[in-house]
């Protein structure tokens, strides 16, 4: 998964992606393409929201940049599919439509306030309002669009990290709450006016494990027949793993602690008071907070069926790790993603343990490094993973011992 709406990375580097993870045996990209800080996706029928919300006129996907994107992935053997994320992370529609966004452009967490009053969970605010009629005009012709952009049978519709404060911010949402109304069933409101929708476009619709699972705003899973819904599980690990497919539907695991490859790199704060220390360098968890950053090996390690029955393992569809890309941009892409997606490729393909049961990361290492220079080679900035010492001298770098 990519995220082109915190910073914008133009067509050739997505391509190159592409054909990095086509040379991986790596078949879904999965483009989170709009958020609250951008959208960059040109709408045929609502081209305002890229026109007033993108960046810029340099920084935004045209049809004709889609079909470039789309067909490149057809003939290496890639599906796109696409995310366009609501209700939440829609700030930027607020450019465009300001009267469908509650509290957009408003200071994320106020002052004073406790991080239950925030309005955000990071810079950017800004959810699409459920009770204004006109949300689903518009959302619908953006769905519609989307839909004919792209033809892999599946659409991402987000649904993830509702936050209490945007909505309580809104007059006709306090009404609704203040008669009786409850966040949920705005939610539900919401998923029960879009779902169907594109359902009848003939796509299976993926979301979020958050719609679901969260732990104050979701709805009830006979809102989301499982023939027609497909969860993306992010928290957790294993145990909302087992969760969404107990309740019976298919899952794509994405577990921060594992697949995240943003994590580790610090935070985007400013005036960030975790780091006026100096007994402490944050090291533990590499002042993220999803930190410490996700090593090849924590990645190759990761089994997402562990602690699965056979027949609970059925409906993992897959792994997919992900590049949000609040402190990633086109400099840094490559080296971000490779080659620890490389080390997923393996070990969901062909697995990480040998034919006795034994993970195999000690071999994996080697063939990972000559793996990573030949995607040198081929124009791909994957980051080195030994010295070239450890090249010519093969299994002096390895360790014959467990670490106490």
């Amino acid at each position: 998964m990519l995220d082109t709406s915190r910073n914008y990375y133009p067509v050739e580097d997505i391509l190159r992606t592409i054909g990095a993870m086509s040379v991986n045996k790596m078949n879904v990209f999965h483009w989170h393409i709009t958020d609250s800080h951008s959208f960059p996706l040109l709408v045929p029928s609502e081209p305002d929201l890229a026109a007033k919300g993108s960046y810029g006129p340099d920084m935004l996907y045209t049809p004709d940049d889609v079909n470039k994107i789309v067909q490149f992935g057809l003939d290496h053997g890639v599906g796109i599919i696409p995310e366009i994320d609501s209700p939440a992370h829609t700030g930027s529609w607020a450019e465009a439509y300001p009267d469908l966004v509650t509290c957009a452009d408003m200071f994320w967490w106020p002052a004073g306030s406790m991080w239950e009053g925030r309005l955000a969970s990071e810079p950017g605010t800004g959810h699409l309002n459920p009770l204004n009629p006109k949300t689903y005009q518009v959302l619908k012709r953006v769905i519609n669009d989307v839909a004919t952009l792209f033809p892999e049978p599946f659409y991402h519709a987000g649904a993830d990290e509702i936050i209490p404060g945007r909505w309580k911010a809104d007059p006709a949402i306090q009404s609704f709450l203040s008669n009786g109304g409850t966040l949920s069933q705005l939610l539900e409101i919401f998923v029960n006016s879009t779902f169907p929708y594109i359902v009848s476009l003939n796509r299976t619709v993926v979301y979020w494990e958050d719609v679901i699972l969260d732990g104050n705003i979701k709805v009830p899973t006979t809102a989301l027949p499982p023939e027609h819904t497909i969860l993306q599980t992010w928290n957790n690990g294993h145990e909302n793993t087992k969760k969404i497919v107990s309740s019976g539907y298919r899952v794509i695991v994405s577990s921060s602690d594992f697949y995240y490859l943003d994590c580790g790199h610090g935070d985007f704060l400013g005036n960030d008071s975790q780091y006026d220390q100096q007994t402490s360098d944050n090291s533990g968890n590499g002042g993220s907070w999803c930190g410490p950053f996700k090593t090849w090996q924590t990645i190759y390690n990761y089994d997402i069926t562990y602690g699965l029955s056979e027949e609970e393992a059925n409906p993992v569809l897959g792994g997919e790790v992900a590049l949000w890309s609040e402190q990633a941009d086109p400099a840094v892409l490559d080296a971000r993603i490779w080659p620890r997606t490389s080390a997923m490729a393996e070990t969901l393909w062909s697995g990480n343990r040998d034919e006795t049961g034994k993970k195999r990361y000690a071999e994996a290492t080697d063939r990972l490094n000559e793996w990573r220079y030949r995607m040198v080679q081929r124009g791909i900035g994957a980051e080195p993973i030994q010295p070239l010492w450890c090249i010519r001298n093969p299994g002096m770098c390895n360790t014959v011992q467990p670490f106490a």
